[in-house]
């Protein structure tokens, strides 16, 4: 049986990457602040699937929460087998309206976090040549959306560089980049959503089934979902300007309020 590690594994997408790899007969690895909230998703995909679940207590905004998640992925006698880097959340208000702490957490959690835990899981996967990285980033990645979008963008463009770094060796990685989804994500983040559209809207579980489609196809990105595959086309061709002024309007719209 192989071993996957998740990041933000107790709601949204990370939960439901849990619950597939789990029903897929893997061991887990389930890392989140809320101890409690991890005991009880151990509990219950043991029992459901039977699998072994194992519960790491980590806040990735920190240094020392950081250092044990790369600790245990750089544990070879217990490999990790795929890695899934899903941890992240949005800050409500525009630049100059978040505080300059909590756009450096974002960055912390998005782009250090990842960047060292991507590290260190596939130095371990290289020496056995085999082993995933999923990085869950955004379509935001491909507009102008303030902090959220750029630190998204980076976890695009930094998946694929390591990808074409490590071709050949056995070891995958992808970045996923969802829409809308139904999770905690925008509660938490004091966003209001009954505005968007109901066809914007993916399902968390649909998403998963995708993207390890995806990566088992050798992809380096996944847009899981045909309709936001139609509308990332469309970014591709816009004017940059009026893409700026689309976005902006979008995210004062559909985002923080």
């Amino acid at each position: 049986m192989t071993t996957a590690l998740i990041t933000g594994s107790t709601a949204g997408i990370g939960a439901a990457f849990a619950r597939r790899l789990a029903a897929d007969g893997h061991n887990l690895v389930l890392v989140a602040r809320d101890t409690k909230r991890l005991q009880d998703q151990a509990t219950e995909l043991h029992d459901r699937h039977g699998i072994e679940a194992e519960v790491l207590t980590a806040d990735l905004a920190t240094d020392p929460g950081i250092e044990a998640v790369a600790a245990r992925l750089s544990d070879r006698k217990a490999p990790v087998d795929l890695l899934v880097n899903n941890a992240g959340f949005g800050n409500k208000g525009r630049f100059l309206d978040v505080s300059m702490a909590d756009e450096l957490k974002m960055l912390k959690v998005h782009c250090e976090a990842v960047l060292r835990l991507t590290s260190a899981a596939t130095e371990a996967m290289r020496e056995r040549g085999r082993g995933g990285v999923v990085n869950v980033a955004s379509v935001a990645a491909f507009v102008p959306r303030g902090t959220y979008g750029a630190s998204k963008a980076w976890v695009v463009q930094f998946t694929q560089g390591a990808a074409r770094d490590l071709a050949g060796s056995g070891v995958r990685l992808m970045a996923v980049c969802p829409g809308f989804v139904r999770t905690e994500f925008h509660q938490r983040a004091g966003m209001g959503t009954d505005n968007i559209p109901g066809w914007m809207w993916l399902d968390a579980d649909k998403l998963v089934a995708a993207a390890l489609t995806d990566l088992s196809r050798g992809k380096t990105l996944s847009i899981p979902d045909p309709r936001y595959k139609a509308l990332m086309g469309l970014v591709k061709v816009a004017p940059r300007g009026l893409l700026g002024g689309i976005t902006s309007r979008t995210g004062r719209k559909y985002g923080p309020r």
